[in-house]
Order: structure tokens, then sequence, then C-alpha cells
């Protein structure tokens, strides 16, 4: 799942990457969970701001949904760019 949003002259993408992983020896395996991945870049530039960043949940854990994982991609990415207009001033 992929989404794209502009914000404040920027735009950022939130993808989410399943995350299988296998429970202990004997036991079945888990549900898949899932990372967000955060890219930020002004608007019409090809580059992005600093390297894209994986979200995991509060204690850093894979989020138990897509859902989960593209809400909290989409408030970090809107964060991380208020942050950085706060920078330039704004």
């Amino acid at each position: 799942m992929k989404r794209m949003y502009d914000y404040l002259g920027f735009e950022f993408e939130v993808s989410v990457e399943t995350n299988l992983t296998v429970a202990d020896a004997g036991k079945s395996r888990e549900a898949p969970r899932y990372v967000a991945v955060v890219t930020i870049s002004k608007a019409g530039e090809p580059v992005s701001c600093f390297t894209p960043l994986r979200l995991g949940d509060v204690d850093g854990r894979p989020f138990r949904s897509e859902a989960d994982a593209l809400m909290s991609g989409f408030s970090a990415g809107r964060r991380l760019i208020d942050d950085l207009g706060r920078g330039d001033g704004n």
C-alpha cells in the first residue's frame, strides 16, 4: 500500500511494508505485521530531504494492521514537515 500527500510545499509518500515473522519453534506462523516507510521531498524536486524513515508502533514493534501503519506514517510525515518549517524560521 502506498499513498502520496502534499503538505506545506512538501510531498511525502507513506508506504506500508509487510513484516512476516516466524513464531517460536513448534508454533504456527504469526499474523503479518506492518511497518510504515515515510519519504519526504520538496514539491517538484526528485530528491528526498533525508533518508526514508521506517516506523513501527510505540515500542518499535511492527503495527498489527496496514491501516494503523498508514495513519501513523501520515501523522509522522506531517509532524516532520512541521518541524522542517520551524527550522526555516517559519
